[in-house]
């Protein structure tokens, strides 16, 4: 399943992760809303440990290895296609699932938001990437 995966281009997504997370969570996009929605102070966001960091990266490589190997299994070519697939694995298992979490936690729908569009947008671009550097 994974013999054809070109971890170069798991090596981008991740790097693409990072980089709409850095961007994604800033002062001028969502650092505040988000801030506000779990009901923490802004000195909160400095405060992140390397454990975080590292926790972070893991869990990218894994999303764009598994990402791969399915666009790899599904025969997929093209942009659209990798499009598609990003777009097709964050409505079936990533918008659902933490829409039900959601719905439990008490943190509100604008916090789903703000982190569901952070997985979309990083899905979208690794299924790019994963598809242009087949």
């Amino acid at each position: 399943m994974f013999a054809g995966v070109n971890w170069l281009a798991v090596v981008v997504c991740v790097v693409v992760a990072i980089v709409v997370g850095f961007v994604w969570y800033s002062k001028p996009l969502f650092l505040k809303p988000w801030l506000a929605g779990i009901g923490k102070p802004a000195e909160f966001a400095q405060q992140a440990r390397p454990v975080n960091y590292v926790i972070t990266i893991a869990a990218a490589f894994v999303e764009a290895l598994f990402l791969a190997a399915l666009i790899g299994v599904m025969g997929s070519a093209g942009a659209a296609a990798g499009l598609q697939a990003g777009f097709m694995v964050w409505l079936g298992f990533v918008a659902t699932t933490s829409a039900a979490n959601a719905a439990f936690g008490d943190r509100g729908w604008t916090v789903w938001g703000i982190e569901a569009g952070n997985h979309l947008v990083t899905l979208l671009l690794m299924g790019l990437v994963l598809s242009l550097m087949p």
